[in-house]
């Protein structure tokens, strides 16, 4: 009986980031490398599983989207096809940006977490030593 070749090319299944994602939504970083080096945004969303971040106004990409029967795209109907040309904050890997250190808002800093007297994990602000607040 005839069995097919199998197919050879990359494998399907990425690895998953195992680092420590620190950085959390509505954080203030600075990009360190990359072609948006030095300017600073929010933190939009956080991709734990791939190791990257959203940034507003950060590493904006240009998608082009094809015009479509505005029937497909929702439910109501009707109007004219819409597409063009669309600007996005694409993700930014973690090791490319670094918190805005809370104390003097100039100064990026590294993250630590520690335990609070009150038994609480905190993360805190390496350079200034000062608590980062969760939120």
């Amino acid at each position: 009986m005839y069995a097919p070749p199998k197919k050879k090319g990359p494998r399907r299944n990425e690895a998953q980031f195992t680092g420590k994602v620190r950085l959390r939504t509505g954080d203030a970083v600075r990009v360190i490398a990359g072609k948006d080096k030095g300017k600073e945004g929010t933190i939009t969303r956080v991709l734990r599983a791939e190791g990257k971040v959203v940034i507003e106004g950060i590493n904006i990409v240009i998608k082009h989207e094809k015009p479509r029967q505005q029937s497909q795209r929702t439910s109501m109907g009707g109007g004219a096809p819409t597409g063009g040309r669309i600007e996005k904050a694409a993700p930014l890997h973690i090791a490319k940006v670094q918190l805005i250190d809370p104390a003097d808002g100039k100064t990026a800093t590294r993250i630590g977490v520690r335990v609070n007297d009150a038994g609480e994990k905190v993360r805190f602000a390496k350079k200034s030593g000062g608590v980062i607040e969760n939120g």
